[in-house]
């Protein structure tokens, strides 16, 4: 049984919120929010592309929720469901030099993109976060977009919705979430043999027309057994309105526009 089961199950539910209910925490104890550091590399001198940065982190969210420590007798599988089980927060920070080092200490998986970096950590309550992690920036650098060319064929595709602007870090954060969700509803030879790619996913911005087109909001059990795709729709905390679709996650074996 997949930690991220729990995912599977709200998926439809949670697209099918009123905007105004996504950013509703009233049920929630502030010391017990949890959420997935998830720390991208980004040196002074010589700084990552946007794309693959983001295509790093979107493999090491999922890479640590399906690695065999998080199964049930593994020594991960306890700290997984209590965040899989309430809102899968992540918080998206920057690292260089020595603070990049000491952060693969921590409990995590690194992924490597092309040159670019990102370690997404075991998640645990926000007010615990270890030093190494909580004097990390959130926010401050920005990377430029790039221009990637052609999705490779054969790894799922994560659409950023072209009409709403984020920062690498939101970015980040956004595609661990449509990893998380795609592979929730996936079966387990699918997710194993994207395993055995280390997670690889293309991330592009489609254009507007193609992303209307795809988005699932409006029927996403029809969507996921026609077209292989699901969404992320944002709460709303952080850069972009509540109820928002983010992402757009497309699986492999879908027919692709």
């Amino acid at each position: 049984m997949s930690v991220l089961e729990p995912l599977a199950a709200r998926y439809a539910y949670w697209l099918g919120l009123p905007a105004e209910d996504t950013v509703d925490t009233s049920d929630e104890d502030p010391a017990e929010v949890r959420a997935m550091p998830v720390i991208l590399r980004m040196e002074r001198a010589e700084p990552p592309s946007r794309t693959a940065l983001l295509e790093a982190a979107a493999a090491a969210a999922i890479a640590v929720c399906l690695d065999e420590r998080a199964e049930p007798e593994g020594e991960w599988h306890d700290p997984l469901k209590a965040w899989v089980d309430g809102r899968i927060r992540k918080v998206a920070r920057r690292a260089r030099g020595a603070h990049w080092h000491a952060v693969q200490e921590l409990p995590g998986i690194t992924i490597e993109v092309d040159g670019a970096e990102a370690r997404a950590l075991l998640p645990g309550r926000v007010v615990d976060a270890p030093k190494e992690v909580s004097r990390l920036q959130i926010s401050g650098s920005e990377l430029p977009a790039d221009e990637p060319g052609p999705a490779p064929d054969g790894v799922p595709r994560l659409l950023l919705n072209p009409e709403v602007a984020m920062t690498v870090g939101k970015g980040a954060a956004q595609v661990g979430h449509a990893t998380m969700i795609l592979a929730s509803l996936l079966d387990e030879a699918e997710r194993a043999a994207w395993a055995e790619t280390g997670f690889r996913c293309s991330v592009r911005t489609p254009p507007v027309a193609v992303w209307k087109a795809l988005c699932p909001i409006e029927d996403p059990e029809g969507s996921w057994r026609r077209d292989g795709v699901v969404a992320v729709r944002d709460a709303g905390f952080t850069e972009v309105d509540p109820g928002t679709v983010t992402v757009i996650a497309q699986r492999v074996m879908a027919a692709t526009s």
